[in-house]
């Protein structure tokens, strides 16, 4: 069957693309930017990629006509304020895209949107949904709360809170119950519902088999993990005050933890099984996802992470509109050093950041990061995805990785850092040599300022990161 997959380059679509491609299917992957789009090079010979922009109508032209499936994985989530609205759009474009193709079925994962009252990202989820499901095909959504696997928002969230907080001063919304599902059954249904146009027509729910309050997830997760922690709610918790305590304490960017806040103020618990009665599918527990993720990170197969998609950090861009460092208009710390062993040097640079940390003054890079928290940053705790794996579109820490070729020995990094204007840092081998380069963009009198003021400290941290990696 030729399927179109769009958000090929997310969290989902990263481990729905290997799936589909080894059921002996015709993959059409939609992104937005190739240049994040690095799939196995095993896929490459039985994918095609088409990039395009759902949110520009025009772009969608390249869609090929004889498609017979689809996937719709796309959100916005905190992209911008204007993220519904962004959604819609995003719909309608593609719903009229799909009617110049012999699409027979749409499958379209969206939140479980039972409550009543909904927040504005699940009442934007329902709305899209409402807009796929006037076109001419069969509509499949699929419904889904918290989703736990290695890399995915909430797995790390929670993570973050059990393993850093022995005592949580938490707001009430922690009693707010859910319905946890695990990353491999959400592709398990996905996967499920394709080519069952007619048994599965309409939406459906879909979840494991534990429903938990946000609470009663933490402190299980903390006994999977052997931690003792304890947790201490509280009802004076404003919306605003939950959105900072998520944002300082956890990964997530700051727009992103208002957007995480105001859903998990809703009630977010399945019907019905009916689908996983119809497939045959026996969800894993909560506990039994848990342990599942951990595998996986202690195993170093993390497939794809929430923390690559663009929305973890604070700017939308493509990566082509960076990858080529500016000549004019610079300011460049530029450093020369003759190499030890070039292996063992790009294998230090492959492995900076993360957990491994920056070699040299480590303090000041938190200090750093710490800062830039403090005023809707990104701060240092993304992380890495991988221990030695990098690839463009990866997060790396407050950076962004441009471009990443190992052979070649050269790695390229874009600061998402708040700064007055625009930062690179760039790793080159170049002959027996390895060459490092800060490059800074300044925007007006701020920026220069803001070098003038920095460059001290770059002397101590570029000197002793260059020296570290070369010895």
């Amino acid at each position: 069957m030729k399927i179109l997959l769009t958000g090929a380059t997310g969290y989902i679509g990263k481990r729905l693309l290997p799936v589909l491609v080894e059921q002996g299917h015709e993959v059409v992957c939609c992104v937005r930017d190739r240049n994040r789009f690095n799939p196995p090079g095993s896929l490459l010979p039985k994918i095609e990629v088409i990039e395009n922009d759902l949110t520009r109508k025009e772009t969608l032209a390249n869609i090929p006509d004889d498609i017979e499936a689809a996937y719709y994985l796309v959100h916005s989530m905190s992209a911008s304020r204007e993220f519904d609205d962004l959604e819609k759009l995003s719909a309608v474009n593609f719903r009229e895209a799909m009617e110049h193709t012999r699409v027979r079925q749409l499958i379209y994962l969206s939140g479980i949107v039972n409550a009543d009252v909904l927040s504005r990202h699940l009442q934007s989820r329902k709305s899209v949904e409402q807009e796929l499901a006037r076109g001419p095909y069969v509509l499949t959504t699929l419904r889904a709360g918290i989703i736990i696997g290695s890399g995915s928002a909430s797995f790390e969230i929670i993570r973050d809170l059990v393993e850093k907080l022995p005592l949580m001063v938490a707001p009430k919304w922690l009693n707010i119950r859910c319905q946890p599902i695990a990353i491999r059954d959400v592709i398990r249904f996905l996967t499920g519902v394709l080519g069952q146009e007619k048994r599965c027509a309409g939406c459906f729910d879909i979840a494991g088999n534990d429903v938990l309050s946000y609470k009663e997830m933490l402190l299980t997760f903390a006994e999977v993990r052997g931690l003792r922690r304890r947790i201490l709610i509280v009802p004076v918790m404003t919306p605003r005050l939950s959105s900072y305590w998520l944002y300082f304490v956890t990964s997530t960017s700051y727009k992103l933890a208002v957007a995480l806040v105001d859903s998990m103020k809703v009630e977010v618990v399945a019907r019905d099984r009916r689908l996983a009665d119809l497939l045959g599918i026996q969800p894993l527990s909560y506990r039994e996802a848990i342990v599942k993720a951990f595998e996986k990170i202690e195993q170093n197969e993390i497939v794809s992470s929430w923390k690559d998609s663009t929305i973890s950090g604070r700017l939308n861009y493509r990566i082509s509109d960076f990858i080529h460092l500016p000549q004019y208009g610079c300011l460049r710390d530029v450093r020369r050093r003759k190499l030890g062993d070039r292996a063992r040097c790009i294998e230090r640079i492959w492995r900076i950041g993360g957990e491994t940390g920056w070699y040299h003054g480590d303090w000041l890079w938190r200090l750093r990061g710490f800062w830039d928290k403090l005023f809707h940053g990104v701060g240092l705790r993304r992380g890495r995805t991988s221990v030695d794996r990098l690839q463009a579109g990866d997060t790396l820490d407050f950076w962004r990785v441009l471009y990443a070729n190992r052979h070649e020995g050269r790695l390229l990094l874009l600061a998402e850092m708040r700064l007055p204007g625009e930062a690179w840092l760039e790793f080159r081998i170049d002959g027996d040599e390895l060459v490092q380069t800060a490059t800074f963009r300044p925007r007006g009198l701020s920026g220069r300022l803001y070098w003038a003021l920095v460059y001290p400290f770059h002397g101590y941290i570029f000197s002793g990161l260059i020296r570290k990696l070369t010895e």
